[in-house]
């Protein structure tokens, strides 16, 4: 079952076949995860507005990587992204919503529809399977998640609340781990598209082994985004 702010999803038919999107680049929504975002556009806040007065669900979605525009000369859509519900709002007082979004399920895009509305709305196909958030989190190599994520921190000179780390659900780490870390839209897109747990953790352990390999030859270290 998957849970979002006050409402529970258990099956296909409480969830949208239609929603509206929003196309973020380097922004990763997982399921369970929680996200913030600074709307100001006034197509995204006519986008929440509708949302608000519906069943709250937008999908967050990146752009396509090859940088690929459709007719309209908006981008090209990623296939995949995530649903998203809106669990909190706050009106600034200076036009913009400060929200949150819940993560639900990630879907397939099926296809683009024009739904008459400044914003992009599409039909999309919700892998059902995330509706078990603890699927394969037994399978989950933590050891290696926790070594790679702290070698990432020395080398980085950062510091992390280790004992919230450490106690976390190895569900909760390995989403909160992939939504913050630093990488860039490919690799947030791997770890979006990596089928369960178990290969979300590896693929995020073998993005920050790269990593820190090129910064080792680099002689240097970056900083988080």
């Amino acid at each position: 079952m998957g849970q979002a702010g006050n409402r529970s999803y258990t099956s296909e038919r409480e969830l949208p076949e239609t929603v509206p999107v929003f196309p973020l680049e380097g922004a990763l929504l997982l399921p369970g995860g929680q996200m913030p975002l600074n709307i100001f556009e006034p197509r995204y806040i006519e986008m929440i507005d509708a949302a608000l007065a519906g069943e709250r669900v937008i999908g967050m979605i990146q752009p396509r990587l090859d940088g690929a525009q459709n007719a309209s000369g908006d981008p090209e859509l990623c296939a995949v992204g995530c649903l998203g519900r809106v669990t909190s709002v706050t009106e600034t007082g200076d036009g913009r919503y400060l929200i949150t979004l819940h993560g639900i399920v990630r879907f397939r895009v099926v296809e683009e529809v024009d739904a008459g509305a400044p914003y992009r709305v599409c039909r999309v196909k919700a892998f059902l399977a995330d509706l078990d958030l603890g699927a394969g989190a037994d399978d989950v190599d933590r050891e290696g998640l926790l070594r790679a994520f702290r070698q990432y921190l020395e080398a980085n000179q950062l510091e992390a609340d280790w004992d919230s780390v450490v106690k976390a659900s190895n569900e909760t780490l390995v989403n909160a781990l992939c939504m913050m870390s630093p990488y860039g839209a490919a690799e947030k897109q791997a770890l979006l598209e990596a089928p369960d747990l178990k290969t979300r953790a590896e693929t995020l352990i073998a993005i920050t082994e790269i990593s820190l390999a090129r910064e080792g030859e680099d002689g240097g270290a970056r900083t988080l985004q």
